[in-house]
């Protein structure tokens, strides 16, 4: 005869059994083999050509710039298309602190981010009152607003551009130490540093991203995109959550703003502040990967630059093809190519939804232990 204590710690012990998991057996395996490409790509300077380097290089920012618009586009629903005005803000920022106050260009960077985050909070006081298509104009207007505000910066060349000093870069921190114990020429370690600056910064997000969505904080997040006016009425504070992913995409947009004109060594407004190159460009490769998803700006990414590198010499035919190939993808893959794969194949390398595991068998089925 079974006592009501009894039946009582069998119900404790069938709950204790039950838990809530995201990861799968999928993601785990992706992410060891991600730690294994993050130490190859590490070691890429050593083993491949400086070309490579500033390939991938240019892989990583555009990645790193992608999944920050996807996190203000695809998980806080706010359409910008000027993001173009954290990277030229960021990367004027680097040249102000190089050229005029004589500062390392490894120090700048963090404060490019924290300038272009500074110039967010004016920004979301006028954009945060408008909305849908209006706001996606409102940023696209101010973002013009800075291109032409830089361009009267006569210490930075004004409406030209400038460049920066030859000995800034080759003088920056740990390229005599890579020159010496690699024999890597100064211009070498240069791209070197900045790849491995730009590799951390796309893994430090990528990661941020991931931990902030499988948080509290991301679960609000997501009820503010499918319905602010619930989200509101549940508790959550939409505004502040709007607020919180504006300003840290605008950090994280403004260092890879220094990071891209730190390996250029040049800059003017126009191609700083370039709504083709730092917007449009990602807002494709978001569109074409996947938006609302981690997995589809890595996809969309190296999707871009194949074709870039493939069909780039066809002048204004090669952005109307991207153009095409975006309406195609948004008619007939409206959740992108990692979408389409995912549906197909129920594949989740980031997972962040929550799932109820476990609970014994012999409890919920048979009222007792299975032996």
């Amino acid at each position: 005869m079974t006592t009501g204590f009894e039946t009582m710690t069998k119900d404790i012990d069938m709950q204790s059994e039950w838990k809530i998991e995201t990861r799968t057996t999928l993601s785990g395996i992706f992410s060891i083999v991600s730690l294994v490409a993050v130490v190859a790509m590490a070691a890429a300077p050593f083993a491949v050509s400086r070309g490579v380097v500033q390939d991938l290089f240019f892989i990583l920012t555009m990645l790193t710039l992608a999944q920050s618009w996807n996190l203000l586009a695809g998980y806080a629903g706010l359409i910008s298309v000027g993001q173009q005005l954290f990277v030229g803000c960021g990367a004027y920022a680097l040249f102000a602190a190089v050229i005029l106050a004589g500062w390392d260009p490894l120090l700048a960077i963090p404060v490019a981010g924290l300038f272009s985050a500074l110039i967010a909070i004016p920004t979301a006081f006028f954009v945060f009152r408008l909305y849908g298509p209006y706001f996606a104009i409102g940023t696209w207007v101010i973002a013009e607003v800075g291109r032409l505000v830089l361009a009267q910066w006569k210490a930075l060349g004004g409406g030209t551009g400038t460049s920066l000093p030859r000995d800034a870069t080759r003088e920056m921190v740990g390229i005599s130490g890579l020159a010496d114990w690699f024999g890597m020429r100064p211009s070498a370690a240069a791209d070197a540093l900045a790849y491995w600056l730009a590799l951390a910064v796309a893994v430090a997000t990528i990661a941020l991203v991931y931990k902030f969505l499988r948080s509290k904080h991301g679960l609000g997040l997501a009820a503010v995109r499918d319905n602010e006016t619930a989200a509101r009425a549940l508790g959550v504070d939409a505004r502040r959550l709007k607020t919180a992913i504006y300003l840290l995409t605008a950090f994280v947009t403004g260092v890879v703003g220094a990071l891209i004109y730190l390996q250029k060594g040049r800059i003017s407004p126009d191609a700083a502040f370039s709504l083709t190159d730092w917007t449009a460009y990602v807002v494709f490769i978001v569109v074409i990967g996947g938006i609302g998803t981690i997995e589809g700006p890595i996809l969309g990414v190296l999707v871009f630059f194949l074709l870039q590198n493939a069909f780039s010499s066809y002048g204004s035919w090669y952005l109307l093809a991207l153009g095409a190939l975006a309406i195609v993808t948004m008619l007939f893959a409206p959740q992108g190519l990692w979408g389409l794969i995912s549906h197909r194949t129920g594949w989740e390398l980031f997972p962040v939804r929550r799932r109820l595991r476990g609970g014994s068998a012999s409890y919920s089925e048979k009222g007792g232990p299975n032996g």
